[in-house]
């Protein structure tokens, strides 16, 4: 660490802990990217988190918040000030009569539903992983499946931030109603979420089953009721048998029920499949083989119809195993266009070039079971919708999500091309990819172009963190303006370089600011700053 940021931390003369690690190697779950932040800090109050705020900005440094890592992308990666929130994770009240709760923001989601359980309410729906935080689930426009429910952030009553000059504001539908539509899709560059009041409902069990079926038939059903006769329901499509697995769930009343297994469900079927996955790394030509294996092993399949039923806790009933390290890449598209998405992609994978008039030469190229098929319908429910929500404006969201697992951290050779060729069609489509996945062709124009309320962002992140204190190179490449012939903003990181990591992925190193502390110095000087840009901005309330 830089001896002079190592003074001024040691010349704070107060009662507040500053928990701070260096040492520290960051990687995404999928370890697909990893960096090395100067200081990996976990703090334990609100307190301890402003101190966090003003040392950054005297020392000169971006703050990164993470929680798992899920993004597979470099979205949270860093050279600079990592800070984590697992201390910051108490739910403080919940209020029975209209079930809300409030809770600390660095609440992971599966300590979320085991505390929310003995009071008989649970979240209203859950994306396919409980891994994250609260805030980190809801930041990246984190979504589940169902026509009934929207994305997570739906659920999301009121927002506490702390700011880039060190105020903790609230926000909500009736107060800083700019800064809650910035903040319920941040991207991490808005603030570091505090405080969360979210709607809970009672708690519920699940019954769910799956049935395989073929692609012609899930097609023939799209307009009829495949995805309005359950609560929840998603689709996992194996193209190259031309084949998708069903699943529905509802409500019920009914007794627990585990899922049916075997020898093959567990580690056995687990270390096998990955070993076979390896293999195709070098002999790609086996994966449409693989198929078979993944509807006999991970879904006990064989014929059409067969089918497997459970009753299972909601929650639990909604989660699914992501199994190995891998890429996704997800977009949203209108659910009317599914069955042209599905059937455009299905010719091309199977060399009908004349019906999927996608432009890439598809020679040697071979993708991975399944593809995730799934909804939601974020226009069900009034109110103020966050300006990054990817969902459509006025009716159903499709998501479509060409995952790309990376056995053993090794990279499919069929990457670069085959999402290439899938964000082509899906932006053909009127696509939009989600924020925390491996997109990889969308250019800034694009971003602006999809959506209409990006100019409200920029101008909330602008005016809430002038100096880019939660900046860094990927919202520089993806969604802030080119800066051609200006300064970066004073505490925005970008990567200075990057290299094939060790055992699979990529290292990530930041460019940091010049290394000089503020001209002003002490809490006069951060209490200064933090008056006079409260006093003269135009979207804050005061609370």
């Amino acid at each position: 660490m830089d001896p002079s940021i190592e003074r001024e931390i040691s010349q704070i003369n107060d009662d507040v802990p500053f928990r701070a690690f260096t040492s520290h190697r960051h990687h995404t779950w999928a370890k697909t990217y990893h960096s090395f932040p100067e200081l990996y800090i976990q703090p334990h109050s609100i307190q301890e988190i402003q101190k966090v705020v003003h040392l950054a900005r005297r020392c000169r440094r971006r703050v990164v918040v993470v929680g798992c890592g899920h993004s597979p992308s470099d979205l949270t990666c860093t050279s600079s000030w990592m800070v984590n929130l697992d201390r910051f994770n108490k739910i403080l009240r919940i209020d029975s009569n209209s079930n809300v709760v409030v809770m600390q923001s660095g609440i992971r989601l599966y300590d979320l539903i085991a505390q929310l359980r003995p009071v008989q309410l649970a979240m209203p729906n859950l994306g396919s992983i409980d891994n994250q935080s609260i805030a980190g689930a809801f930041a990246t426009a984190t979504h589940g499946s169902s026509t009934r429910h929207g994305i997570l952030s739906q659920s999301v009553l009121s927002l506490k931030i702390m700011l880039a000059n060190g105020d903790e504001v609230s926000c909500s539908a009736d107060k800083n109603i700019d800064l809650f539509r910035a903040a319920l899709v941040s991207l991490g560059a808005i603030g570091i979420i505090t405080e969360v009041t979210y709607q809970a409902i009672p708690a519920f069990r699940l019954q769910w089953s799956q049935s395989l079926h073929p692609l012609e038939e899930i097609i023939a059903d799209w307009e009829k009721d495949l995805w309005d006769r359950s609560e929840f329901t998603r689709i996992w499509w194996l193209p190259y048998k031309k084949k998708a697995v069903k699943w529905r769930g509802d409500k019920t009343d009914e007794d627990l029920r585990p899922p049916p297994s075997n020898r093959w469900t567990g580690a056995l079927g687990f270390h096998t499949y990955h070993i076979l996955l390896y293999i195709s790394t070098w002999i790609p030509r086996i994966l449409p083989s693989l198929e078979r294996f993944v509807l006999s092993v991970q879904y006990g399949f064989r014929y059409d119809g067969d089918r497997t039923t459970a009753v299972q806790e909601g929650q639990t009933g909604l989660l699914m195993n992501c199994l190995y390290s891998q890429f996704v890449n997800e977009w949203a598209i209108p659910l009317e266009k599914g069955p042209e998405a599905l059937t455009r992609l299905s010719a091309w994978l199977h060399g009908d070039q004349k019906t999927a008039q996608i432009p890439f030469n598809l020679e040697g190229l071979y993708v991975h079971a399944p593809i995730e098929v799934r909804v939601t319908d974020t226009s069900t429910k009034p109110g103020p919708r966050p300006y990054l929500d990817n969902t459509v404006p006025d009716g159903p969201t499709l998501y479509l999500n060409a995952t790309l697992y990376r056995p053993y951290n090794t990279d499919p050779p069929c990457a670069k091309r085959y999402y290439e060729a899938f964000e082509w069609l899906m932006k053909e489509l009127g696509g939009r990819p989600h924020w925390a996945k491996n997109f990889s062709t969308v250019t800034k124009e694009e971003f602006y172009s999809m959506y209409p309320r990006m100019k409200d962002w920029l101008r909330v992140r602008d005016e809430v963190d002038p100096e880019g204190t939660f900046v860094g190179d990927w919202h520089r490449r993806h969604i802030l303006p080119n800066d051609k012939g200006k300064k970066r903003l004073k505490l925005e990181e970008r990567m200075m370089k990057s290299k094939p990591a060790k055992g699979g992925g990529v290292d990530w190193f930041g460019q940091l600011p010049p290394r000089y502390l503020s001209s002003q110095s002490g809490e006069e000087s951060f209490d200064m700053i933090h008056k006079a840009e409260a006093a003269k901005s135009a979207i804050l309330q005061s609370d």
